[in-house]
């Protein structure tokens, strides 16, 4: 039995059913409104909890007073897809990729932190269900992305940004191949690592000889980068059991492709870690790049620093680790080196070595130069008389050919 009576100025419902009894509020001032939505509760009621009134109703009702009948009726809510489900289902999916080998443990870490800051942004905007995740939505986070990374002390201009669009389009196609939304919402900013502005970025010969005189505390970081072009990453994970002095070679398994390299060391570079090993008398596990302020590992984002710091002390702008791996390929590069040497020597493919290294920065272009500017070639009088006593031969040949027939 339905009663409806007015409490202060809004009308509510009294609903009495044996011993059970539900009270709420109906969220109207009108008699007649009142009187439609007790229709509609007496309708829903009757019909059970799979009557399709129960939808209409949720959106006409105070939140508690649908909650109340809808769990008397036993109606199992429909819950939204939400944000912070679908990073949980995500991460669990990483998970189990890392555990069948078909995600690096890097690369979970690393969606992890776009996860984490699309997070930050949704909840600044008070965004929690994925319906509302629009475009618009996602294009405004770029914009928040990027004068989050201006407002760094080193900031790399952004160039983050196209990683972690990728990052969060793989995301939400995830969704959508779970039928949680039915179209992404992110728009890709391009391939990640490709930037048509941004090439290999050597060190010229005067600067490798600043931050040479500069090095001090930081040569041997300085001379690992140079002469190995390891990531940063790896070279602050190297351990003096992957130095095989007896046969002057670093051996090791990249973290990022984790693909073997075998790396010949330098004569400058062999000194250095010789010396370091008479000094310190370091285990086979012991890092070989120590922090000279705190001598304990060296991290990642410390090596960054000190490198950042040696080449102020230069006068070497964005002196970051992976500039000294382009050098190292461009260095190669202009002596002669394939780029199938210089693949295996950075322990990456060769289309990256072509798309990164051999566009033509200028010690790739003084070599084109050199050639350009040797005798030999289309002009030269040994090819021009190759070339006639070629023509020569096919001439007789063809007219021989001729009176055989």
């Amino acid at each position: 039995m339905f009663n409806i009576r007015k409490r202060g100025r809004a009308f509510h419902v009294d609903f009495l059913s044996g011993i059970d009894r539900i009270r709420g509020a109906l969220g109207t001032r009108n008699r007649e409104a009142a009187h439609r939505l007790c229709h509609r509760l007496e309708r829903a009621l009757s019909e059970g909890a799979d009557s399709q009134v129960w939808p209409e109703l949720k959106a006409a009702l105070p939140a508690l007073t649908f909650s109340r009948f809808a769990g008397f009726a036993g109606v199992k809510e429909h819950r939204l897809p939400t944000w912070d489900g679908l990073r949980e289902a995500f991460e669990a999916h990483m998970a189990q990729r890392v555990k069948i080998g078909k995600f690096r443990g890097t690369t979970e870490a690393r969606y992890k932190v776009t996860v984490r800051e699309f997070g930050e942004f949704l909840q600044e905007r008070k965004v929690t269900e994925l319906q509302d995740i629009t475009k618009p939505l996602t294009e405004s986070f770029k914009v928040w992305k990027i004068d989050r990374i201006n407002q760094r002390k080193h900031s790399r201009g952004g160039t983050g940004l196209v990683l972690d669009a990728a990052i969060l389009h793989r995301i939400f196609s995830f969704a959508v191949e779970n039928e949680w939304i039915l179209k992404n919402p992110v728009r890709m900013e391009g391939r990640p690592g490709e930037n048509p502005r941004r090439g290999a970025e050597p060190f010229t010969a005067d600067d490798l000889g600043k931050l040479r005189d500069a090095g001090k505390a930081d040569l041997l970081a300085f001379l690992l980068l140079r002469w190995t072009g390891l990531r940063g990453s790896d070279a602050v994970a190297l351990t003096w059991g992957e130095v095989h002095f007896d046969r002057k070679e670093i051996e090791r398994v990249t973290q990022k492709r984790e693909k073997k390299v075998v790396l010949p060391i330098k004569t400058e570079l062999l000194f250095a870690l010789e010396g370091e090993r008479e000094r310190r008398n370091p285990l086979p596990t012991d890092r070989v790049l120590l922090n000279p302020s705190t001598g304990t590992p060296l991290s990642r984002p410390r090596l960054y620093e000190r490198m950042l710091a040696l080449g102020k002390r230069a006068g070497v702008a964005n002196a970051h680790p992976h500039r000294f791996r382009d050098t190292l390929a461009v260095d190669m590069l202009a002596r002669g080196a394939s780029p199938y040497d210089v693949a295996k020597m950075l322990g990456d493919t060769i289309e990256t070595v072509e798309r990164h290294y051999t566009p033509f920065v200028r010690e790739l272009r003084e070599r084109v130069r050199h050639i350009l500017e040797s005798d030999a070639g289309l002009e030269s009088g040994k090819f021009a008389r190759e070339t006639e006593a070629n023509r020569f031969t096919v001439t007789t040949t063809s007219q021989s050919s001729k009176i055989l027939q």
